[in-house]
């Protein structure tokens, strides 16, 4: 068993370099989104634009649970310091990239680092501090995402409008490194030495479910193969599971209903975020004509409301519970998304307002859903249960892209007299003045009909999470099983 040595581990810096790695995320998360219509019409292929963000959550998908089961054996540590390695290196080849399938590639390695780097510093926090600066701190890490989150998008408008694309991967190269040396000289685990064994065969599962599931639903390959072959998938996991003898997704957390719950919650408003990121700023640009600068500010609201409703709830958690905050956030979320399609025609400023208050839903509900299932587990279990809950906020967040994007494609192909490549030139300006006023309104208007349908999908992806929030149980702020008991060579947390 690993655990943190506080006599050693400087807490404070050790935030701070978890602090680094998160904002890495959230420059990802708003940068990318504001920078992919330039990118469009810059490399071409509007075909792939939903792939972009997809090969990320795809191979982010499949490595959240195997990095968070290698923490729960190794350590966290060294499953962090790989992630933000194997990041960089994709951020580095994503900004070199030279065509959108070359980009798709590179982004999918990012992807991989993601996914150690999504769950570990929840985890870590988890570890090193007790449930009431836990729940403070989560406010404040939400804070530090948020600031991230706002002066990404404008930073990341900037640089398109006046530099390049491509800078707005390079940029996470300063962030990841100060991260991984503040990490690595800052935090010191012990690490139990046994023979322990990783379920690669889970793994292997698991990777072809993910896979075969997001083909399907995204409706890139014609043939009915991934729909059969994604069911079949699934029970192989599950039976390799319920006999693995270290499994890589411990089914028996899933018989709580805190975990289902919170899983179930997580995959429907992890579809709706990663879509409302995903496609407003092609709304702005495409539809409404906006710039990019534009695009990324339409988003920017909900990275602000996001750590302030997060600060405010991770004070007021110890209080009110978790199931409060988990009601009243999927409440905010669901009167959003139900908004999104109502006021977008309404221009920029209606939908910095639906962002905004999509913000403070998932402030106040996220803490209380982490914290939850972290407090329901024992210590050699919060790795991989913390992991569980990303996997399929990720997952759910793939599926909905993936399928989305198929929506927006299928509608450009309504008209067949425009050229296979209009849709794409049409999103950067030197391609809008070559192709003409005419055919730029009518890809306008086939993307506006694309995006309503879209967004009335995530409304109900919205309300259905609001709905599950209201199954959500009274978890108690304390369980027995939160740490081990303390012994001399385990320092009392």
């Amino acid at each position: 068993m690993s655990v943190p040595d506080e006599r050693r581990t400087h807490r404070g810096l050790t935030v701070a370099g978890l602090v680094l790695a998160l904002a890495m995320a959230a420059l990802e998360a708003t940068v990318v989104a504001t920078a992919m219509p330039t990118v469009t019409g810059d490399l071409g292929g509007i075909e792939y634009y939903a792939w972009v963000t997809n090969a990320y959550l795809i191979t982010s998908a499949i490595s959240v649970p195997i990095f968070g089961k290698l923490a729960d054996l190794h350590g966290r540590k060294p499953v962090l310091l790989a992630g933000i390695a194997i990041f960089l290196l994709g951020s580095a080849a994503s900004g070199a990239a030279q065509s959108m399938p070359a980009l798709i590639a590179f982004r999918a390695i990012q992807g991989l680092g993601a996914g150690a780097m999504q769950p570990m510093p929840v985890t870590i926090i988890g570890d090193i501090f007790g449930i009431e600066e836990r729940s403070k701190l989560q406010g404040y890490i939400g804070a530090a995402w948020g600031f991230f989150g706002l002066v990404g998008p404008i930073i990341g408008g900037v640089i398109v409008e006046n530099v390049s694309w491509r800078w707005v991967f390079y940029m996470n190269l300063p962030f990841g490194v100060a991260a991984a040396a503040l990490v690595a000289t800052a935090l010191h685990e012990r690490v139990e030495r046994k023979t322990r064994r990783l379920d690669l065969a889970g793994a292997l599962l698991l990777a072809g479910f993910v896979t075969s599931l997001l083909i399907a639903s995204s409706g890139v390959h014609k043939s009915g193969a991934f729909i059969l072959a994604t069911p079949l998938l699934l029970v192989a996991f599950v039976f390799v599971e319920r006999r693995a003898e270290e499994p890589l997704l411990p089914l028996s957390l899933f018989a709580r209903r805190v975990m289902a719950l919170s899983s179930a919650i997580g995959a429907v408003i992890g579809g709706a975020m990663i879509a409302l990121l995903t496609y407003v700023p092609l709304f702005i640009q495409g539809v409404l004509g906006g710039t990019p600068t534009q695009a990324g500010s339409s988003i920017t609201p909900m990275l602000v409301s996001w750590p302030i409703a997060s600060t405010l709830s991770g004070r007021i958690l110890p209080r009110v519970g978790f199931r409060a905050l988990v009601r009243f956030g999927m409440g905010c979320t669901a009167a959003a998304a139900v908004a999104l399609p109502l006021v977008a025609d309404q221009g920029p400023l209606a939908l910095r307002v639906v962002t905004g208050l999509f913000g403070i839903g998932m402030g106040c509900a996220n803490t209380a859903l982490v914290i939850s299932v972290q407090t329901s587990v024992r210590w050699e279990q919060r790795g991989v249960a913390t992991a569980s809950t990303m996997f399929f906020r990720t997952m759910g967040g793939a599926v909905a892209v993936g399928v989305m994007g198929g929506v927006i494609v299928a509608s450009l192909r309504k008209d067949p007299t425009l050229p296979s490549d209009a849709a794409s030139r049409a999103l950067s300006r030197e391609g809008m003045s070559a192709l003409g006023p005419d055919v730029v309104q009518r890809i306008a208007g086939l993307l506006d009909a694309g995006l309503g349908t879209v967004f009335w999908m995530i409304a109900v992806l919205g309300v259905l999470a609001f709905v599950g929030a209201l199954f959500f149980p009274d978890v108690p702020m304390e369980t027995k099983v939160v740490e081990p008991a303390p012994t001399p060579a385990s320092p009392v947390h």
